[in-house]
């Protein structure tokens, strides 16, 4: 349930009510919008090229609809020119629209891809089952995802750290480096030296230089690196068309929805498929399904978040290539009921978060 989380501006108020009022008898035939932020301590410190952080901050969500509460999550990326309180603004002016019918296929044209639709989306897709008694999987009409293996993030740190770090988790089926800062192939040697047999992924977030992007593509080679994330910044990656992949390349900043996935060909290998910019699970799987066409490989990644983002997220994940999904473990403590984690594998069958097409 949502907890009343007051703001001096009052926009975290907006759209919030005591769940203990009992609904109307208007209430019960119209869907009723709750948002509200949270803040959940990570578990030391990440770190990117773009900076580091010591908690993560979301926005919760419930429909509410005859009784029946649909919930999902978002993580507003400054990157893209996304705030917590903008977010929050543009889920809540949708108040209306749900309280007179607004469904899901509304919902893609009423919100452009985003953080803001993603949680919305979630929302509806987790309330749709619930008032069905089927699960998400059931109603979306995709194959029920088994144990996934998923990357654990070692944060961007000095060479000797990172192994450290890397030495640490190397009993996970798969790590990935952030990098994207001055001595990135020493740090590829470091970690490789210390991890001589894990698998491993890097995401340069967009940190590279054109003219070391070849001589760090080569030094991934020889660290048996499997796929560089986002080398270059997104709206300056020409340059990937014109050289030698020896390492493939994933677009992650550089792809959001839909829109644009054909420009990708030729550029990139892969794709990094993340519900926050596709603005939700209905989105997503089009650019699944698309993505194959185009013969682009998938990554299917998240924010720095609960399980709450991850239950849907990992759905796609008979889609990927590989799954990036790390978000709980990377907080001190994940949300109730959320995913298990056993050494790096997902355990997908015992959440009950969401999707699961029981009653609140």
């Amino acid at each position: 349930m949502l907890r009343p989380n007051v703001d001096i501006a009052g926009a975290r108020l907006l759209g919030l009510r005591r769940l203990s009022t009992p609904p109307s008898a208007a209430d019960m035939t119209k869907t009723t919008l709750r948002a509200e932020i949270e803040s959940f301590a990570i578990a030391g410190r990440f770190t990117i090229s773009r900076g580091s952080k010591t908690e993560a901050q979301v926005i919760r969500v419930e429909l509410e609809r005859d009784g029946v509460i649909g919930t999902g999550e978002c993580v507003p990326y400054a990157r893209y020119g996304e705030t917590l309180d903008a977010t929050l603004a543009a889920i809540l002016s949708l108040r209306d629209a749900f309280a007179a019918g607004l469904d899901r296929t509304g919902l893609q044209s009423a919100l452009p891809p985003g953080a803001a639709r993603n949680a919305l989306d979630c929302a509806l897709w987790d309330l749709e089952a619930a008032l069905a008694g089927r699960s998400v999987v059931s109603l979306a009409g995709i194959t029920a995802p088994g144990p996934i293996e998923t990357a654990y993030t070692i944060s961007l740190d000095t060479a000797e750290a990172m192994a450290d770090a890397a030495r640490r988790h190397s009993h996970m089926p798969l790590l990935k480096l952030k990098l994207g800062a001055p001595g990135d192939a020493d740090r590829l040697a470091a970690i490789r030296a210390a991890v001589p047999e894990t698998r491993l992924i890097v995401d340069a977030n967009e940190g590279w230089l054109p003219d070391e992007l070849q001589d760090l593509l080569h030094a991934a080679q020889r660290a048996g690196i499997e796929l560089v994330e986002q080398p270059l910044p997104a709206g300056n990656d020409a340059l990937l068309a014109e050289i030698d992949h020896v390492v493939p390349i994933c677009a992650d900043e550089s792809v959001h929805a839909l829109t644009g996935l054909e420009q990708l060909v030729g550029r990139y290998d892969a794709i990094n498929v993340k519900l926050d910019k596709t603005g939700g699970l209905t989105e997503a799987l089009a650019v699944a399904q698309r993505a194959r066409d185009l013969n682009l490989a998938i990554m299917v990644g998240c924010m720095v978040s609960t399980s709450l983002s991850m239950m849907p997220a990992s759905l796609l994940a008979a889609f990927a290539r590989w799954v990036d999904l790390d978000g709980p473990l990377l907080l001190a403590a994940d949300r109730p009921g959320g995913l298990t984690y056993t050494n790096g594998v997902i355990d997908p069958t015992g959440g009950t978060l969401w999707g699961t097409g029981k009653r609140a």
